[in-house]
Formats: C-alpha cells, structure tokens, sequence
C-alpha cells in the first residue's frame, strides 16, 4: 500500500519533533494549513530558558529532555 496517505494515528505531536527551531517551524506550518510561522523574536527568561516567540501568537520552549512545549 501505498505511503503517499497518512492515517490520522500517525500525526505528529509537538513533543515528537526534534529540538530544532527549523524542525519547530516546519511543524507549526503545517499545523497552521501551511500558512508560514516564523520566530518574532527570542530571549532567555529568568530560569535561563530561551523562549521563542512565534508569528502564531504563541511561545515556545525546550525542556530538559529537549522536548519543545507551550509556554
């Protein structure tokens, strides 16, 4: 069969992809009905964690396993 049709079990969850801006921004266009999302800016907050402000109104983070998440 086929790989050309993707089931709706495999979809990829934020957490899966890898701990890569590039990686985060191709997903959060997909996401987002392949409209671009690219990085407004970053900064470290008080924790010394980089957040990275995204074009989705969003911010986002890696966690110490690397994993991003939802500010």
């Amino acid at each position: 069969m086929s790989q050309a049709f993707v089931k709706e079990s495999d979809e990829q969850w934020l957490h899966d992809i890898q701990p890569t801006l590039h990686a985060l921004i191709i997903y959060l266009s997909r996401e987002n009905n392949g409209i671009r999302v690219y990085e407004q800016k970053n900064f470290i907050d008080k924790n010394g964690k980089e957040i990275h402000v995204m074009s989705n109104g969003l911010s986002y983070a890696k966690d110490n396993d690397g994993k991003w998440y939802v500010v």
